[in-house]
């Protein structure tokens, strides 16, 4: 058994919220990487960066997803650098994956000037053009189905995967 669905997408495409929307609905857990990483490190992810640095942030983030993938019938939300790993989108083949999109526009109003995402530090609106830029073809590398999340509520968003998952 393997994750319902496992979603996937840049900070501010509303992976956590649409994951726990359609937890909520589908009656299973929720699980979110992110959390489980500040879990085990016992601390922020911002302070993982500033005390220990990205390869470690990576190396949890690694161990997070495989566990995570091995959770049997939840909503599974990755954070937006989960892709960058090969191995990972290898991992990801065999599951239904989502990608949540969101313009630039769209995601610099959600993410504001967030000082919890370490690698948006400095001008935040380049930073996450940069990111997007670089992390897009990954996401569509390893999603089965791509939903834009502009101008639409969590629950057009949550519909229109449900849908998919029929």
């Amino acid at each position: 058994m393997s994750p319902v669905v496992v979603l996937v997408g840049p900070p501010g495409s509303g992976k956590s919220t649409i994951a726990a929307l359609l937890s909520k609905r589908l009656g299973v857990a929720h699980r979110d990487t992110d959390v489980d990483i500040e879990a085990t490190a016992g601390k922020p992810i911002s302070d993982i960066f500033v005390d220990e640095g990205e390869p470690l942030f990576r190396s949890l983030e690694r161990a997070a997803i495989v566990a995570a993938l091995q959770d049997a019938g939840a909503v599974l939300s990755l954070g937006g650098g989960a892709i960058l790993d090969p191995d990972t989108r290898a991992d990801l083949a065999g599951h239904t994956v989502v990608f949540l999109d969101v313009s630039l526009g769209e995601a610099t109003k959600r993410v504001g000037l967030s000082v919890a995402r370490p690698l948006l530090l400095g001008n935040v609106r380049t930073q996450l053009r940069n990111l997007m830029e670089a992390r897009r073809p990954l996401y569509g590398e390893v999603a089965k189905l791509t939903v834009l999340t502009d101008s639409k509520t969590p629950t057009q968003i949550a519909d229109e995967i449900q849908e998919h998952l029929g």
